[in-house]
């Protein structure tokens, strides 16, 4: 029986100093607007450039609106309380918060699998990559990305929000993060660690395991090309989604795969900075915007849109 009293948190955020959260304003401000135009410009061109209506940019679509989607979980909001000092949020909003952070992070592991296999496919199986990954099975991975995470996130969000709060309401976070919040939870939480551990463990290493195998194989196939340009240019496309994967995998495997510790918050909230800030401005640059073919839609869209003013 849920015996909650709180009836809302305080998020204590990332420093007090009234000088270093302009700065932080002005950063997390900036990072925010990059990380959205970034990934709206993605989603732009792709869908009004047929040239890049392929699988590997119907993924990439995809995967830039998840990341506005998670961005929006959490900046927003910490932004306003930056803004305002307004450090509490509702009981009910912080669980939101929580449950899509979750949803939405795990959506993202399966999406770079997902994009993982794909390059895979299109490097070492080229021509028999269009009929795989036809239409058709591109939207079933897309949709079982979605399906999957959602099954492995409802049950410990249900579970969650059924814990009692009924002490202190104190969160050392800049957002609603599992661990600052089991600690505030006046009952045994050894039960909702392990399967918050489980869960992670399950989305972490099965999909860690797909980017590994498939990118081995990509830079297997890689060596036997017989091009020095060409392995040149697919091993740096390669050292690029090898940093993203090392950062979100080894803050996300250093946050969550482990007991829930008191007193570590101000390292869980550097590393929390990393994945939901870092990672969020380059993935649009290193997945597409340095792509050619992408910098070539960009670059004839722009000498439309100026023949228009132009003649206008």
């Amino acid at each position: 029986m849920n015996h909650t009293t709180v009836k809302e948190f305080i998020l204590l955020g990332l420093a007090d100093d009234h000088r270093l959260q302009v700065f932080l304003f002005l950063f997390l401000l900036m990072t925010f607007s990059l990380t959205v135009t970034g990934n709206l410009v993605i989603i732009t061109i792709t869908l009004v450039d047929r040239r890049l209506r392929t699988a590997m940019y119907f993924f990439i679509r995809n995967f830039a609106l998840l990341e506005i989607f998670f961005s929006s979980t959490i900046m927003p909001r910490f932004l306003y309380s930056l803004l305002k000092g307004w450090k509490a949020i509702p009981f009910a909003s912080c669980l939101l918060q929580n449950f899509f952070f979750f949803f939405l992070g795990t959506c993202g592991f399966f999406h770079v699998a997902m994009m993982s296999f794909d390059r895979y496919m299109a490097i070492c199986y080229p021509l028999q990559y269009a009929t795989i990954m036809n239409s058709r099975a591109c939207l079933q991975l897309v949709l079982g990305c979605w399906v999957v995470s959602f099954v492995l996130m409802f049950p410990p969000g249900v579970i969650f929000a059924q814990l009692p709060f009924c002490g202190p309401n104190v969160i050392n976070h800049f957002y609603c993060d599992a661990p600052p919040l089991l600690q505030l939870v006046c009952a045994d939480t050894r039960n909702m660690e392990l399967m918050c551990i489980i869960t992670a463990v399950i989305t972490l290493l099965s999909t860690l395991t797909v980017t590994i195998v498939s990118y081995s194989r990509i830079i297997s196939t890689i060596l036997h090309m017989p091009s020095s340009t060409s392995r040149r240019r697919a091993f740096s496309t390669c050292s690029a989604h090898f940093m993203v994967v090392a950062i979100l995998y080894g803050t996300s495997i250093f946050t969550y795969i482990r007991p829930t510790q008191r007193g570590g918050q101000k390292y869980d909230k550097i590393t929390s900075l990393s994945y939901t800030v870092v990672t969020q401005v380059f993935n649009p640059y290193i997945y597409s915007l340095r792509n050619k073919q992408v910098k070539e839609a960009l670059k004839d869209a722009w000498n439309r849109r100026v023949s228009k003013m132009q003649l206008s």
